[in-house]
């Protein structure tokens, strides 16, 4: 091989890459929501999810893709793990497509004749597309067409390569086969692509550079080689992710050993026979492909559900610590609904914890304050997790509906984030409340803080992402009527000489931050419905009287707030960040 042949194989693998690269992005975005309602569908049963897999890896050419999906729908609580490692095994088969594309188009037609025109339509379609559906299908058609012209350079590539290097002497024997096995998984690993590591092996069978058997090795090494792909993403990720990636360790593990033994038995055979006369070598390594999968599937189906629950014991630690986010993870963060989900889960999560914190903080005493102060600083890290989370997802490709969600998940944090704060300041005035001897005063305290645990669980989220306001609604007014009426009651207290000044300007201060706090569980509740869909939110009703007031102060409602007037919204419109 000399320096032209190198500069044609790096160059037709660059152009084969990129060529994946637009087919796959072009068809994720062409196919919108179909591959989430294909996923959909794998949540009915395990042989569901084997189908879906492998249907839609078929159709948009990428396992990762797929992978990452199944990801995000596991962390978003719509697929089980048992039904996810389906989907994976499905993976599995329908990345086969790619050597069957390569085996029965790639070789055996002229290629310029059919790939310069469908790079040249498919930019075309790119260009006066904008963000339509027939311009990402250009996008895809011009990948395929790139795809097809790396093919041809790689297959030139490798014209009498066997006359420099012995593969036919080196596959005839076990060790050979070993090290063919650990070529693919090397060529690989450094590609980070089985499909290019697969096209490489039929271009050389297709020359006869490399014969069967070691060809066959080499299919072998590239599945395994796609373990590191998975293993690599998962560094840093989700428990969930951890899980779903060991999975496909696992299967690709085990049935790569048993296709090797299979192929070190049969290797004999298979060298000395005739098939690459009688039979096209390349169609030969793609069945063998299939049903190498196929075989792996059929093996690992039996063990699936004692491995299944094997995974779900592993990787607790990362689950058992509060400050980290479970749901957020790197790798469905170009998958934006997705991505979606899996933050309002995460939302859904700090607001079960802001609830239980602030119903600790207003029972609670001031030995409780480190464990109050604590918790609260555990929200605001998870709050600035989803933040930045927010930010990557701001940087992909966004549809307008999902750009305008973004915002709205940001001030439903804030809402939570200023709950945890809240309740720091609410148990510090634990001791003032038990230091108020009026009767009446202490009646009145006790009724407001029942008040406000009323709305702090009506306005919890408990994983309903098409939860309706209305309840909060309804406790908010009997909030507002306590609120303005013990403010009243103090000041009367204070006038005739039943409450100190100190003890009165205390109190209403203290009083501010639980009405304040239940102000928060309102609004957290009222806005998580723009986080829905649209078909699902309820409206989002503005107080004429809502006000923002600052901390320590005892500002009612009544104020208008004047953002909150610019920002309203219809019914069936996501609300911005002010």
């Amino acid at each position: 091989m000399d320096l032209s042949n190198i500069g044609d194989l790096i160059g037709g693998l660059g152009l084969f890459l990129l060529g994946m690269q637009l087919m796959t992005n072009g068809l994720k975005r062409a196919a919108g929501q179909t591959l989430r309602k294909a996923l959909e569908a794998a949540t009915r049963s395990r042989i569901r999810g084997l189908i879906s897999g492998t249907a839609i890896t078929a159709l948009v050419q990428s396992s990762s893709a797929v992978t990452v999906a199944t990801i995000g729908f596991v962390n978003a609580g719509l697929l089980n793990l048992g039904q996810s490692v389906a989907v994976i095994y499905g993976c599995n088969i329908g990345t086969t497509m790619t050597g069957w594309l390569v085996a029965t188009i790639g070789f055996n037609f002229k290629i310029s004749a059919f790939a310069l025109p469908m790079i040249g339509l498919g930019v075309v379609m790119s260009l006066i597309g904008g963000e339509k559906r027939y311009a990402h299908m250009g996008t895809s058609l011009t990948g395929f067409g790139l795809f097809f012209i790396g093919l041809s350079f790689l297959k030139g590539t490798f014209h009498g390569l066997e006359n420099s290097i012995p593969f036919e002497a080196i596959g005839a024997t076990s060790y050979g086969l070993a090290l063919f096995v650990l070529a693919g998984f090397v060529m690989t690993v450094l590609i980070q692509s089985s499909s290019a590591a697969m096209a490489i092996t039929l271009s050389m069978a297709s020359t006869g550079a490399i014969p069967l058997a070691a060809a066959g090795a080499l299919v072998i090494g590239a599945n395994l080689g796609t373990t590191s792909t998975a293993a690599l993403s998962v560094i840093g990720a989700t428990s969930n992710a951890k899980r779903i990636a060991c999975a496909h360790v696992f299967f690709n593990l085990i049935t790569g050993a048993v296709g090797l033994l299979l192929l070190i038995s049969l290797a004999g055979v298979i060298n000395r026979s005739n098939l690459n006369q009688t039979v096209d070598m390349v169609i030969l390594l793609a069945l063998f492909h299939t049903l190498f999968n196929v075989v792996g599937v059929i093996i690992m189906w039996p063990v699936t559900t004692p491995m299944v629950a094997f995974l779900e014991t592993r990787f607790r630690r990362g689950d058992e610590d509060q400050a980290k986010a479970r749901f957020l993870d790197k790798n469905i963060l170009e998958t934006p609904p997705l991505a979606i989900e899996a933050m309002t889960r995460e939302l859904s999560r700090v607001s079960r914890m802001a609830s239980t914190l602030a119903k600790q903080s207003l029972s609670a005493e001031l030995s409780d304050s480190p464990h109050i102060r604590s918790q609260s600083l555990i929200i605001n890290k998870l709050i600035i997790e989803i933040g930045t989370f927010s930010q990557k997802l701001g940087q992909q490709p966004l549809s307008e509906e999902i750009s305008q969600i973004l915002p709205s998940a940001m001030r439903v944090a804030r809402y939570f984030n200023e709950m945890a704060r809240l309740s720091g300041l609410i148990v510090e005035y634990s001791e003032r409340f038990d230091l108020i001897s009026d009767s009446n005063t202490q009646k009145d305290i006790y009724e407001l803080k029942k008040i406000t645990n009323k709305m702090l669980d009506a306005a919890v989220i408990d994983d309903e992402a098409y939860q309706s306001s209305a309840d909060t609604r309804k406790v908010l007014f009997k909030l507002e009527k306590k609120y303005q009426k013990i403010k009243q009651h103090i000041l009367e207290a204070m006038i005739e000489g039943r409450l100190s000044p100190d003890e009165g300007t205390n109190l209403l201060d203290s009083l501010s931050h639980i009405h304040r706090l239940g102000l928060q569980a309102e609004k957290s509740s009222r806005y998580w419905s723009s986080l829905s869909p649209v078909e699902h939110r309820s409206p989002i009703i503005h107080h004429a009287e809502e006000s923002e007031p600052a901390e320590g102060s005892d500002t009612s409602i009544t104020e208008a707030e004047p953002e909150d007037k610019k920002t309203s919204k219809s019914a069936d419109q996501p609300v911005t960040a002010s």
